[in-house]
C-alpha cells in the first residue's frame, strides 16, 4: 500500500509539471472485444480519464467483432503505422501479436499488456509489461467460493463454460474453476463430483441458448460457471422458464448491471471483479512514466474481488458511474 501511494503521488507530481502540456503523449490501446462488451466502457472510462489527466492524445479502438484476433492484430498494425508513444493492448493469443509488439519495441514504442497477457509472461511476449488480473487464481476463488453454496450432501455436476475456447482468458480462468473442483473431489471421496467443460461463447443470446438446452437436458446440474458475464443471459433464460432462484447456482466474472440485477434476483451467487476503470487507469500513467521520466512499467495485479449478493448494493452506484 505504501508503495502505491508513494507512485501515485509521483504520478500526480509530475502530471501537474510542465511536460503533460508541452509534450502531449500519443496512446492507442487496441483489444479484442467490440464496443457492446459492457466490461470495456468502463476500461474506456479509465483509459479516457487518466489520458484527461495527462493531457494525451488517446484512442481506443474496438473489433467489430467480439474476440475477433484478426481484426485486433489489423488494429495495431494500423495503431503503429502513426507512430504513437504507447500502444496498450490485450494479449490473448500467445502466438499472435508477437511479431507486432516486437516491431513496436524496435521503434522505441513503450508497449503494456492490459486485461490479457501471454501465458508465459514476459517470457512468451516483448511487452513491458501487464496490468490485469491473474486468471488461473482468480478462477480457483470463484470455484472456492462457490463451493459454499453447495448442498450440505448429494452429488455435485459442476458445468464450467468455456467463453472463447483457445483464448487466454477463458481457458486460464477455466482452468482454475476446475483446479478448485478437482481439489473439492478429492477431498470429498464419499460424494459425486462431475466436472463438465461447455463451449460456450461470448454471444450474450448465443450463450443463453447453449446453456439453457444443456441445462433443460440435464436438470440435476448443481452449478454453472462462466469464464465472462453472459450468465447473466442464461439466469434471464431460467427467470423465463421459471426456474427458482438458486435451482442451479451460478457464477462468474465482471461487474455489470446485467450482472448485478441478477444477483439481486438470486440467480448468481458470486461473481468476480476484475476492476476495469483500474486496467484502463494505470497502464496509461505507466506509459507516461515511462515516457517522461524513464520509469520501467511493471506488473499489477488488479485482483479477483469476490462479489456477493449483499455487496450489490454498494455496487450499483459505481456501475451506474461506469467504474464498475
Amino acid at each position: 500500500m505504501k508503495k502505491l501511494l508513494s507512485a501515485t503521488a509521483l504520478t500526480w507530481a509530475l502530471i501537474s509539471g510542465p511536460a503533460a502540456a508541452e509534450d502531449p503523449m500519443n496512446i492507442v490501446f487496441t483489444h479484442h472485444s467490440s464496443a457492446s462488451n459492457p466490461f470495456w466502457q468502463a476500461v474506456k472510462k479509465g483509459f479516457d480519464d487518466a489520458c484527461g489527466k495527462i493531457q494525451a492524445n488517446c484512442q481506443m479502438i474496438f473489433t467489430q467483432t467480439e474476440g475477433a484476433i484478426d481484426q485486433q492484430a489489423a488494429n495495431m498494425m494500423a495503431a503503429l503505422a502513426g507512430s504513437p508513444d504507447a500502444i496498450l493492448t490485450s494479449i490473448v493469443d500467445n502466438n499472435a501479436f508477437d511479431d507486432i509488439l516486437q516491431r513496436a519495441v524496435d521503434n522505441g514504442v513503450i508497449t503494456i499488456a492490459v486485461n490479457v497477457d501471454d501465458t508465459e509472461g514476459a517470457d512468451g511476449n516483448p511487452r513491458a509489461a501487464f496490468v490485469g488480473q491473474g486468471f488461473i487464481p482468480a478462477g480457483y476463488s470463484l470455484g472456492k467460493k462457490m463451493s459454499e453454496f453447495f448442498p450440505a450432501e448429494g452429488p455435485i455436476k459442476a458445468v464450467v463454460g468455456i467463453s472463447a475456447p483457445g483464448q487466454n482468458w477463458s481457458e486460464q480462468r477455466g482452468a482454475g474453476v476446475m483446479q478448485f473442483l478437482e481439489e473439492y473431489a478429492a477431498a470429498n471421496p464419499d460424494r459425486s463430483v462431475e466436472i463438465i467443460r461447455l463451449d460456450t461463447g461470448t454471444d450474450g443470446a448465443v450463450v443463453a441458448e447453449r446453456v439453457g438446452a444443456y441445462l433443460n437436458a440435464n436438470p440435476d446440474t448443481t452449478a454453472y460457471f462462466d469464464t465472462g458475464l453472459w450468465h447473466a443471459y442464461v439466469a434471464q433464460v431460467l427467470a423465463d422458464r421459471g426456474v427458482k432462484p438458486g435451482t442451479v447456482l451460478m457464477g462468474g466474472f465482471d461487474i455489470v448491471a446485467e450482472v448485478l440485477q441478477q444477483m439481486e434476483a438470486g440467480y448468481i451467487q458470486v461473481q468476480v471483479d476484475q476492476q476495469p476503470y483500474m486496467q484502463g487507469f494505470i497502464p496509461v500513467m505507466q506509459a507516461y512514466l515511462a515516457h517522461t521520466v524513464g520509469l520501467s512499467p511493471a506488473d499489477v495485479d488488479t485482483g479477483q474481488g469476490l462479489v456477493v449478493a449483499e455487496d450489490v448494493p454498494d455496487l450499483w452506484e459505481l456501475a451506474k458511474q461506469g467504474l464498475r
